[in-house]
């Protein structure tokens, strides 16, 4: 398997964060953040607001993002953003 490169690794970086922008203009968000936790291999999304839609509201509109987006993580999970 060959070893990533600094560009591959930008680049990946640009996909998990136009990732994060697409769900913050999906949900309507005015603020976002996210952390990759490469021990498990799980992206963690915050948004602002996401609270104010029910868990199928959710899957509705995050699961079509998903299947596009596709950045081989083992868990994606979005959570409401805490300021």
């Amino acid at each position: 398997m060959p070893e990533e490169t600094e560009s591959d690794f930008q680049e990946w970086i640009k996909d998990v964060e136009y990732l994060v922008e697409t769900l913050q203009k999906s949900f309507n968000s005015t603020d976002a953040s996210y952390n990759i936790d490469e021990m498990n291999d799980t992206l963690y999304v915050e948004l602002e607001g996401l609270d104010d839609y029910t868990d199928e509201e959710i899957v509705e509109i995050a699961s079509p993002i998903f299947d596009i987006i596709d950045l081989n993580f083992e868990d994606i999970i979005l959570l409401p953003l805490n300021n």
